[in-house]
């Protein structure tokens, strides 16, 4: 390839032919030390396919040292890939980290990223860069199943009731099968490509989430319909004895169920990989489990021990298995890559009363970790994160510092493809560290918190920067990070965050500070 890009520099009476050689050398020496610079050479394009799953904690597995319940599939697929133990969501939050991941660009550079309605219009314009639309170029075909909650519809959101536009199929997506937002959010539906699916005529949706719209009950009328209670909040409209977030009425003979949740997704991502089992793919498969509401499937009812949020646990693993063994028996363990993540880390109470906090007794959902869920603390960015291919990662651990913001161009790399400067503008090629060939990760990765709290990792080395906010979030019990003061700790000596050191070493908080503020200012070092 670098030869190429000199003759062509020749051709052009760029350069003189005398440094063909020298200027060819240089070339090659760039593009090790920038990655974004680097293509990787493999002998084939494997397919690709990202299990995410939706608020499970570091702790939640027991490959990273749950005990208190059991992830046979997940450990599995451990087992036989690179367990990551320092590998990063963005953000602490859902839509953020989705849209990362997606986009290459931290969330926190755009407005209007934050966690979204379920009536929000789409946050990823058509036509954009993503992950999808790289390996759709590649020859890719790709798909979406599961939980969305990045918006759809133009200025104003959807159309319900018609055709959806501005969805998956517009920045890449061949295929989708869909939640538009949340369990807990109305519509609760399933959109498969751009209509609801099982969508009456005579019966139009209609959501709002700024008053009530036609005569559904609602959780804070009706509390006696209710099977499942709020804690807080999400007494809106009652769906399946369930009440929500935002106010919806129509659309009955669509409405989804939630304890076939589980089934019907991961049966939608089966049927798209044996569709395309004859050609390279790319599936993006994002699991409801374990966002509230916890509704699993009666057969995982009770199995946990620790109630609907174990249930879920164990529901998730179930989905796993599935994709794995559909993988597996479709003879494609060696062509397949497959990463098995969270959006982000662990809530307990988030908002139903579900037993969670009675039943969790003595697991710890994050880990050895402080914070999870909208927290500042790496609880709620550090993640499980699993890659298994058989026949070319070998098994083991990693301890490199990884990001999902890095899939967009570590993917393209993987499949051949290269980005113009402007595209995925965070995001770097790190395939040597996603296939176990490096050990040296990221030199820094930002961390996104929910009231916009940014931290940053270098080296072992953590800085929160300071600001206003309350240190905990009363309605989750979520220490969130928040501090006037800033906060430095060594998370190789203190992965618990316990001793923050800024005043011993101010040294470094300078260094951290001022690196921060440059990639906050679009100065990517």
């Amino acid at each position: 390839m670098k030869d190429q890009i000199v003759y062509n520099l020749l051709k052009m009476n760029i350069i003189h032919p005398n440094y063909f050689n020298l200027i060819s050398s240089a070339i090659g020496i760039l593009s090790v030390i920038n990655p974004r610079m680097a293509k990787a050479q493999v002998p084939e394009r494997p397919n690709i396919i990202i299990i995410y799953a939706d608020d499970l904690g570091y702790g939640d597995v027991s490959s990273y040292g749950a005990h208190r319940i059991n992830t046979p599939n997940i450990d599995r697929a451990a087992n036989q890939g690179l367990r990551f133990t320092n590998a990063h969501c963005t953000s602490a939050t859902s839509t953020p980290s989705r849209y990362s991941l997606l986009t290459g660009e931290y969330a926190w550079r755009k407005k209007g990223t934050g966690v979204l309605p379920g009536d929000a219009s789409a946050i990823i314009q058509p036509g954009r860069t993503t992950l999808a639309s790289v390996l759709k170029n590649a020859g890719y075909a790709t798909g979406v199943v599961g939980k969305w909650h990045l918006g759809l519809g133009p200025q104003g959101g959807p159309d319900w009731n018609g055709e959806i536009t501005s969805g998956p199929m517009d920045i890449g997506f061949d295929y989708n099968f869909i939640i538009p937002a949340t369990g807990d959010r109305v519509p609760c539906v399933f959109i498969e490509n751009r209509k609801v699916v099982g969508l009456d005529p005579n019966d139009p949706i209609t959501v709002n989430y700024k008053e009530k719209v036609g005569n559904e009950p609602t959780g804070r009328e009706h509390p006696e319909l209710l099977k499942m209670h709020p804690s807080q909040g999400h007494d809106m409209t009652i769906v399946n004895g369930i009440s929500r977030i935002g106010y919806m009425s129509g659309g009955k003979t669509a409405l989804w169920v939630d304890e076939n949740i589980a089934d019907v997704i991961t049966g939608k991502a089966v049927k798209f990989i044996e569709k395309n089992k004859d050609k390279p793919f790319f599936l993006y498969f994002a699991t409801h489990d374990i966002h509230v509401p916890r509704v699993p499937n009666q057969r995982f009812v009770g199995k946990s021990g620790m109630g609907p949020r174990g249930d879920a646990i164990l529901e998730f693993d179930w989905s796993v298995g599935e994709i794995i063994k559909t993988i597996d028996n479709l003879n494609l363990t060696s062509k397949t890559l497959i990463i098995v993540t969270s959006d982000n880390g662990p809530v307990v109470d988030d908002g139903y009363k579900d037993h969670a906090v009675e039943l969790l007794g003595d697991h710890k959902p994050a880990g050895p970790l402080r914070g999870g869920k909208y927290s500042a603390y790496d609880g709620g960015t550090r993640v499980a994160f699993i890659v298994r291919w058989l026949g070319k990662i070998e098994p083991g651990t990693s301890d490199a510092l990884f990001s999902q913001i890095d899939f967009l161009s570590t993917f393209a790399a993987l499949s051949g493809q290269s980005l113009s400067e402007g595209e995925a503008q965070d995001s770097h090629n790190y395939l040597n560290i996603l296939l176990g060939k490096s050990e040296k990760g990221r030199e820094w990765l930002v961390e996104h918190a929910t009231n916009g709290r940014l931290s940053i990792i270098k080296g072992d080395w953590k800085l929160i920067e300071p600001g206003p906010g309350p240190k905990i979030d009363t309605a989750t019990n979520t220490e969130l990070g928040n501090d006037p003061l800033p906060q430095l700790y060594n998370l190789r000596n203190d992965i618990g965050e316990k001793n923050n050191v800024a005043p011993q070493n101010p040294g470094i908080v300078k260094e951290l500070t001022d690196l921060l503020k440059k990639i906050k200012e679009d100065k990517r070092p």
